[in-house]
């Protein structure tokens, strides 16, 4: 068996910073609709 390649530093940051953009793209949904629907409980 091959042992893993270990990933740049650089690696790391960019798959890093792909994770934080998606996360916040989806939590930017989450708030949308919890906006919405508080707004409709008013």
């Amino acid at each position: 068996m091959r042992k893993p390649r270990k990933r740049s530093f650089a690696e790391l940051v960019l798959e890093n910073k792909r994770q934080i953009l998606n996360d916040r793209a989806a939590l930017e949904k989450l708030e949308e609709k919890i906006e919405k629907r508080l707004g409709k409980a008013e």
